[in-house]
């Protein structure tokens, strides 16, 4: 089954709206049409992501939803350390390190991203960068 690292903006743009794009990809994976591999530091950026003031003030996403999307990835997706040595492949974005060694510690098939920084490698150690429709495509 083909295994996916998801970037933290796919998370939280699925939670900003529930029936746009990102938030399909996160359907198709509770419908297990692929694993979802990610890393204990997606995960806190997720939450972090989630907590700031300015996202807070300008989405009212409720508590639970955040929570249930948290415990869902803790629980349900492939967990992986996310800790290999993707340093200065993007320099513009170091963050974006974090999502490119997950996938390289899990051995994705690939990586989805609204990162213009992520998309512009094209792929990385061979896993090839996709966006959200391109994955969906994929998908299909």
């Amino acid at each position: 089954m083909l295994k996916a690292t998801l970037d933290t903006n796919v998370f939280v743009s699925s939670l900003l709206v529930k029936t746009g794009l990102p938030a399909q990809v996160l359907n198709a994976w509770r419908e297990r049409r692929y694993v979802l591999v990610t890393s204990p530091a997606i995960v806190a950026e997720i939450r972090a992501t989630l907590s700031y003031p300015r996202i807070r003030r300008k989405y009212p996403i409720p508590d639970e939803d955040i929570q249930q999307l948290l415990t869902l990835l803790e629980q349900d997706a492939l967990v992986v350390p996310g800790d290999a040595d993707g340093a200065s492949a993007v320099p513009a974005d170091p963050a974006d390190e974090r999502v490119l060694a997950c996938a390289v510690v899990a051995g994705a098939d690939v990586i989805v991203s609204g990162a213009r920084h992520l998309l512009d490698l094209g792929a990385y150690c061979g896993i090839p960068i996709l966006t959200v429709r391109e994955f969906l495509e994929r998908l299909e």
